[in-house]
């Protein structure tokens, strides 16, 4: 049995390795705590991982933050959702999901919002949004600075 459960300020290195995973521009777990906790979570990030069994450290992971906008309105915009690779496969993505759903109703949201990269090692993790009925709603664009 696996228990999804926020992840509290000063703790944030229990998720490092998996939000490493999908953020392999971080090659520190405690440069990455550093930044969650002391630039993200003033803003209103906020982390949750799962812990299979008595794993002290999270095997899944998921960022996040609510927002409200005029395109919008009221919601909760997902940074990260990240499974260590060993790990995948066993439903903790599922669990983060369904938590985060969970999470936007509870705070009144009117959606749940996220982005994701493409390409064909993402398939999986979109085809996991989708079961979940998140849909492509926009293109995202960018640029380099």
């Amino acid at each position: 049995m696996s228990d999804v459960r926020e992840i509290p300020a000063g703790q944030t290195h229990l998720a490092a390795r998996a939000l490493m995973a999908l953020r392999p521009r971080w090659s520190d777990e405690k440069a990455l705590a550093d930044v969650i906790d002391t630039q993200l979570r003033p803003d209103g990030y906020r982390l949750i991982g799962v812990f299979p069994g008595s794993s002290e450290q999270a095997v899944a992971a998921a960022g996040f933050r609510e927002g409200r906008s005029l395109a919008w309105g009221h919601y909760l915009y997902v940074d990260d959702v990240s499974t260590l690779p060993q790990a995948r496969g066993n439903g903790y993505a599922e669990q983060l999901l369904t938590w985060l759903e969970a999470e936007a109703r509870s705070l009144g949201c009117e959606g749940l919002h996220l982005d994701s990269g493409v390409g064909t090692d993402r398939a999986a993790a979109h085809r996991l949004y989708m079961r979940h009925k998140l849909r492509i709603s926009a293109h995202h664009f960018e640029r380099d600075l």
